[in-house]
């Protein structure tokens, strides 16, 4: 795995979430991020935070009623900062604390959830925000190490036969159903890990972008939790 410190033509570093926010993505350069070393003890709000189910969603209401060490309130008062940052730009920010995400095993040999390389889509121009602040952080691929799993032959004969109807439909089928989102990564692959702490810009797949969408996978937790803001 390539460590955060590499530096590629896909990533864009800032120091400020102006910058992040207004850095325009370009050709190869798909992702920006403000790398931060940030103070506080967010293991603390963690392990405060009641789980209501796998992935349980952290209001702002809840972050206030928790009684916290300095430390804590240090760790509530960046998580609060950067929901307000988001919201004042115009996104909707969910810290989420997630102990797992539903894994999809409907196709075994095509799964469509986030543990899976894939990009998001939107029907309007936006971008992908997001911030691990506690746990095992998100991938991100450079897409020249990526390939369009409905593209490769097998694969894509393998959803034929699941499809079974008429042959001009079978593209808006893989569309409807997510297919054409995910990715297989390549044999030389060198995923980038987006670490704690920092806070990340990644493109989406919208109309009149101009550049490819971010291929990203969420990490397997194992035994732990993590803290993580996205929108």
């Amino acid at each position: 795995m390539t460590d955060l410190s590499h530096s590629t033509q896909q990533i864009q570093y800032v120091a400020s979430f102006d910058a992040l926010v207004s850095t325009p993505f370009d050709e190869a350069m798909n992702a920006v991020c403000w790398r931060r070393e940030l103070v506080g003890d967010f293991a603390e709000i963690v392990g405060k935070v009641p789980m209501e189910s796998n992935i349980t969603v952290v209001g702002e209401e809840t972050l206030m009623a928790l009684e916290l060490s300095e430390q804590g309130q240090l760790a509530r008062e960046v998580l609060l900062g950067d929901m307000q940052l988001l919201t004042d730009h115009g996104a909707a920010p969910v810290l989420n604390l997630i102990r797992c995400y539903d894994r999809d095993d409907a196709v075994p040999f095509f799964p469509t959830d986030v543990y899976s390389w894939h990009v998001d889509r939107a029907p309007v121009p936006t971008a992908t925000f997001l911030c691990t602040y506690y746990g095992a952080a998100s991938e991100i691929l450079p897409n020249a190490q990526a390939e369009q799993k409905i593209l490769m032959p097998e694969i894509r004969a393998e959803l034929w036969q699941l499809y079974g109807g008429e042959e001009e439909g079978f593209e808006d089928w893989l569309s409807e159903n997510f297919y054409d989102l995910h990715y297989q990564a390549r044999p030389d692959a060198q995923p980038v890990n987006l670490g704690t702490g920092n806070l990340w810009r990644l493109a989406v797949d919208c109309a009149d972008s101009g550049v490819l969408p971010c291929v990203h996978r969420a990490p397997v937790e194992g035994d732990g939790v993590r803290l993580l803001l996205i929108c």
